[in-house]
């Protein structure tokens, strides 16, 4: 098993930006499709023991404008906002790469590069 997994969703174009950029260097990873395969409670506290749930929670996607005002409210903290990643997890900013160094939330070239080098 490869020791890079990208979490997220395939249609996401930030996600389709990541796995073309690995491809591309030949860097071997998995994909975890965040809407067919789920996202469990032991996988989200490893994220928020990294990152916190304001970077995790993505405020800008689709998932979120559709999301009841009700719901919506519920993220003022890690536990309301834990409690929605986990019952709608195309909720997470995408893609979300599990790598040797750790964890790194959202798509960046330079971010990639500087993780993996920049040869392709």
């Amino acid at each position: 098993m490869s020791p890079i997994t990208v979490y997220g969703i395939p249609n996401c174009d930030q996600v389709r930006g990541a796995r073309a950029w690995l491809r591309a260097r030949h860097i071997d990873h998995r994909f975890h499709d965040l809407r067919s395969d789920g996202l469990d409670a032991g996988r989200l506290a490893d994220w928020l023991a990294q990152t916190s749930w304001e970077v995790l929670l993505n405020r800008r996607g689709q998932a979120w404008r559709k999301l009841d005002p009700a719901r919506r409210a519920l993220a003022v903290d890690a536990d309301g906002a834990t409690g929605l990643l986990l019952a709608d997890p195309t909720l997470v900013k995408r893609p979300v790469l599990e790598h040797p160094g750790g964890l790194t939330v959202g798509f960046s070239e330079a971010t990639y590069e500087d993780l993996f080098g920049a040869r392709p």
